[in-house]
């Protein structure tokens, strides 16, 4: 869902995004209220719990919000459950998205799939972006409710028009994949577009291969290059795959082993293994100074930037290497 590429990501990648997509909402509407210690201008505890054993629909999603991330009180489910429930009834659609959270997560309470959708619906039809995405995902894959891909196309797109990334590259996927819905490459290159100038990098990853095959727009390899540099940068060992490959055969790019060694070095610490045969056979024809600049190379990086990670699910074709 969301997140989780696939495109639509595998549902336990989609639950990580969802939260950090939820909790960011949160701290937003957070740092807006009406509770501040008065000394730091962080919400306070005692004041927020007061409002909301008054019955302020706001505070209680606050609270339920606090008991869920372990914000000022311990992290307890079952406490936030009962928050969102008060809020939910009364109709806050952060609050019934949190609830829908909660049921699809099997957090605080059995995981219930149906319920996760009847919250999600909840709080989607008031317009909140993240539960339009995650509903969509829910339609998508058949979870709570019966599969139906024009329902998901929907959700996403609603949700995507409100800049939500994740539904975003999740639409461009379905468009891509042609999951029960019409084939489209050229509306699946519009959408990772739209993600990947918001900077988010499983799109800039998949625009990427979408230039570098031609699906959907015009083949264009320094284009590809750009999007995949970025998607690099952040750390994506897959995207460092084909980087490296891109390097290694001047495509785009200067031609430079040197580069491609780096790349490739650092896919496979990300734990891309379809790197280290290709790390392994172009090693061969450097010279032991190439070899050694490309790692002091990758260690400058692994000191400036986030560690690469394992090679993002969201992918949604073959490596580079293995289109020639």
């Amino acid at each position: 869902m969301v997140m989780n590429s696939r495109t639509s990501f595998q549902v336990t990648l989609l639950a990580l995004i969802w939260f950090s997509t939820f909790a960011k909402i949160a701290e937003g509407q957070e740092n807006a209220g009406r509770y501040p210690d008065g000394k730091t201008g962080q919400v306070d505890i005692a004041s927020l719990m007061q409002h909301a054993q008054n019955g302020d629909v706001k505070a209680e999603y606050l609270l339920g919000r606090s008991y869920m991330t372990g914000a000022g009180v311990p992290q307890n489910y079952e406490e936030a459950l009962k928050w969102y429930q008060k809020a939910a009834s009364r109709g806050s659609a952060p609050a019934a998205f949190g609830l829908g959270y909660l049921y699809e997560q099997g957090k605080g309470v059995a995981r219930d799939y149906q319920r996760a959708v009847i919250y999600y619906t909840a709080a989607a039809k008031q317009g909140h972006p993240t539960a339009e995405n995650n509903l969509a995902s829910m339609y998508e894959h058949g979870q709570g409710v019966r599969r139906n891909p024009h329902e998901a196309e929907h959700w996403y797109r609603a949700a995507a028009k409100q800049g939500e990334v994740t539904a975003q590259c999740n639409l461009a996927s379905l468009y891509f994949r042609g999951r029960g819905v019409r084939r489209d490459y050229s509306q699946a290159a519009t959408w990772f577009q739209v993600a990947a100038a918001a900077g988010y990098t499983p799109a800039e990853e998949n625009l990427a291969w979408m230039y570098y095959t031609g699906a959907g727009v015009k083949v264009d390899h320094a284009i590809a290059a750009k999007w995949v540099l970025r998607a690099s940068e952040e750390g994506y060992a897959r995207a460092q795959l084909d980087l490296g490959y891109l390097y290694e055969q001047g495509k785009g790019v200067p031609l430079d082993y040197v580069s491609a060694c780096m790349w490739y070095q650092l896919a496979v610490t990300g734990g891309e293994e379809r790197a280290r045969s290709k790390l392994e056979s172009l090693t061969r024809l450097m010279t032991r100074a190439q070899i050694s600049e490309a790692g002091d190379k990758a260690a400058q990086f692994h000191r400036s930037r986030a560690t690469a990670s394992a090679s993002t699910p969201d992918a949604i074709g073959s490596p580079f290497s293995e289109r020639h």
